[in-house]
């Protein structure tokens, strides 16, 4: 005599599928409040920048090439034929800090096309709606950037570690670099988006940063001292955040005299009017 069917449940004995289990996952995840909101969208934005980075890393290697080439060839060459004075220090040491700053700065100054491109695939659009403050969206992007040219400062200080630069292995030092690199790709990064936010087009976006790329970095204490240069170069150089980034870096890594608390003053305020002046004009660039 066959058995008669057992009887349907009326509910669930797993737990896991339980109406208990089912009601936490109804239950949205709880919002953070206060003070904890900003850096939790400047990390969750800066995450999803580094995420693209995971997919297409050709970037990182062919930015690392024009740094490569300046320290064989410029550095090489100048410190055979010692044109430039640089206070006893071999010119390719003293080269080596402001390629570290140009190359964070090449990869930060063409951020606003980015940018761009998110208004015209309608992503920019969909990021405003949500709740996330523009000044956490601009410094999301601001510090993804930094750390994009940290890896690429990791590159360099490779390559001029292989061409004998005496540099320090300091780990506090080395700290100290990496701060200074991602405050000056954060700062010219949002130099970058303020452009975008008033020009609104690739094109033109792409014309004015290779019009003032060369400009800056040469109007900076990169390739020779402050001090040989023409009077008027150097009221540019002072007020040139490139300037204070070099030398906080030549400082850390040669251990030569550097203006230490000014430097790293001067590129937070950079910073900070940075990210207050891109975010100020997001919203005209996604109109």
């Amino acid at each position: 005599m066959s058995e008669a069917p057992a009887a349907p449940q009326s509910e669930s004995a797993d737990p896991a599928t339980g109406p208990g289990r089912l009601d936490l996952l109804l239950v949205p995840p709880r919002a953070r409040t206060g003070w904890r909101v900003l850096p939790a969208r400047v990390v969750a934005m800066c995450v999803v920048e580094l995420q693209k980075l995971r997919h297409d890393r050709t970037e990182l290697y062919t930015r690392a090439v024009q740094p490569a080439l300046w320290l064989l060839v410029f550095g090489e060459t100048f410190t055979r034929i010692k044109a430039i004075p640089t206070g006893g220090t071999p010119y390719i040491d003293y080269l080596a800090p402001g390629i570290i700053a140009q190359s964070a700065m090449f990869i930060a100054i063409f951020y606003g096309i980015m940018i761009i491109w998110e208004r015209d695939a309608g992503i920019l659009t969909k990021l405003l709606v949500t709740p996330t403050p523009r000044s956490a969206l601009i410094a999301g992007k601001a510090f993804a950037s930094g750390v994009k040219a940290l890896i690429q400062a990791v590159v360099v200080i490779v390559i001029a570690a292989l061409l004998g630069v005496a540099m320090t292995w300091n780990p506090l030092r080395l700290l100290g670099v990496g701060v200074a690199v991602v405050l000056g790709s954060a700062f010219f990064s949002c130099l970058s988006m303020t452009i975008a936010g008033i020009v609104l087009t690739r094109d033109r976006l792409m014309g004015i940063g290779q019009a003032i790329t060369m400009p800056l970095f040469f109007a900076s204490n990169a390739l020779y001292p402050v001090a040989i240069m023409p009077g008027w170069l150097q009221t540019v150089s002072r007020i040139n955040p490139l300037s204070y980034q070099v030398d906080a870096l030549r400082g850390l890594l040669l251990g030569t005299h550097a203006h230490l608390a000014l430097d790293y003053t001067v590129l937070v305020v950079a910073a900070v009017l940075g990210i207050v002046a891109a975010s100020s004009l997001l919203g005209r660039l996604a109109r």
